[in-house]
C-alpha cells in the first residue's frame, strides 16, 4: 500500500499565503512595480473579478503610503480653535457651531497650542460649579509636514490618538490633521451628521510648493467657481465640474495617483474610485500661460 503521509505533510505544511501573494499568483508574468500591480487590479475590475470599492481601497492604500502630512492636513487658517485665555462664554458659541468632537486649545496665539479639548468634557461645566479648562485639557500630539501617512495611522492606533497638531521647519504651527482625514484615504469620505458640502469648502488653499500656491479641490467644483478662484478660463462646455474636466482630458476616469498638466495647470488626483475622481491637488505651473482655455 502505497503511503500517502509525506505529500499530506508537505500539502499541511503549506504556508498560508497573504492576499497580496494570491493576487500576484494568479498574474504571468508578475507585475514588476506598483503601476503594473495596479493595471492589473483594474483589469481585474473591468472582468469583474473585484468590485469599485474593493478597488478603491486597494489603491487608497497605496496612495497612503506616498502622501505626506502637508498634503491632507487642515491649514492653519482653516483650524477651529479655542482660546483658553479667554472666558468660556466667548469660544462657547464657535464649539457649538462647528460640532466637532474635539479643538486644538490655544493661549493667546495660534502657534501656542498647549492641548487638546474634547467637547464631551464641557458638559462638565454646566454640571459643576467650579469648572477649569486647564484641567480638562488632553496632551497635544505635535508631527512634521513630512511625515508619510502610513507612519502617522499606525502612530495613531498604537498611541490611541485622534489628532495630531502639524508643525512646520520653524516650529510653528502649520495645521492639523485627525485620524479620521487618513482613514478617508483609504475608504473614502467618512460623514456623519455634522458634514456639510457646503460650495466654499470646495476649493481650499494648502501648503505652497515650489511652484507656488497648491489647492485641495473637490472633483465636483463647477469650472466656473475653479476660474474665478485660480484665475483660469476653462470651458465648461464638455463637462460643468472640474472631475467631468479631467475625466475628458485623460479620456478615462481618473485613477488615484494620475499626474497632468492642462493648459498650464498641474491636477494630481488624490482621491478616487472606479467610478470618478473625489479629490484632487491643483498648482499653476509658473513657466506655463496663465489663462488658456483647455483644448
Amino acid at each position: 500500500m502505497q503511503d500517502h503521509s509525506s505529500s499530506v505533510k508537505s500539502i499541511d505544511a503549506k504556508p498560508h499565503r497573504s492576499l497580496f501573494e494570491r493576487l500576484t499568483a494568479l498574474i504571468s508574468p508578475e507585475p514588476e512595480n506598483r503601476a503594473e500591480l495596479l493595471e492589473v487590479l483594474h483589469d481585474a475590475h473591468e472582468r469583474n473579478l473585484i468590485d469599485a470599492d474593493a478597488l478603491s481601497m486597494i489603491e487608497g492604500v497605496f496612495q497612503v503610503s506616498d502622501l505626506a502630512v502637508r498634503d491632507i492636513m487642515v491649514p492653519r487658517s482653516q483650524m477651529d480653535t479655542i482660546d483658553i485665555s479667554k472666558p468660556i462664554e466667548t469660544w462657547m458659541p464657535d464649539v457649538l457651531s462647528t460640532s466637532h468632537s474635539r479643538f486644538p486649545a490655544v493661549e493667546g496665539e495660534r502657534d501656542k497650542v498647549i492641548g487638546i479639548l474634547l467637547a464631551k468634557d464641557l458638559l462638565r461645566y454646566y454640571a459643576e460649579e467650579s469648572f477649569d479648562v486647564r484641567d480638562m485639557l488632553r496632551p497635544a500630539v505635535f508631527i512634521p509636514e513630512s511625515k508619510r501617512l502610513n507612519v502617522l495611522l499606525r502612530d495613531f492606533r498604537a498611541n490611541r490618538n485622534h489628532m495630531a497638531i502639524v508643525v512646520d521647519e520653524y516650529g510653528g504651527v502649520a495645521g492639523l490633521i485627525t485620524i479620521e482625514d487618513v482613514l478617508e484615504q483609504i475608504v473614502g469620505d467618512i460623514e456623519d451628521e455634522y458634514d456639510f458640502d457646503e460650495e466654499e469648502d470646495n476649493i481650499l488653499a494648502i501648503k505652497d510648493s515650489a511652484n507656488g500656491p497648491r489647492w485641495r479641490i473637490k472633483a465636483l467644483t463647477e469650472i466656473s467657481q475653479f476660474n474665478e478662484v485660480l484665475e483660469t478660463s476653462f470651458s465648461d462646455e464638455d463637462a460643468d465640474t472640474i472631475g467631468g474636466l479631467t475625466a475628458n482630458h485623460l479620456g478615462r476616469v481618473p485613477r488615484k495617483g494620475d499626474v497632468f498638466d492642462i493648459a498650464g495647470v498641474r491636477f494630481e488626483v488624490l482621491r478616487a474610485d472606479a467610478r470618478q475622481a473625489h479629490v484632487l491637488l491643483v498648482e499653476k505651473l509658473a513657466d506655463a500661460p496663465v489663462n488658456d482655455d483647455d483644448k
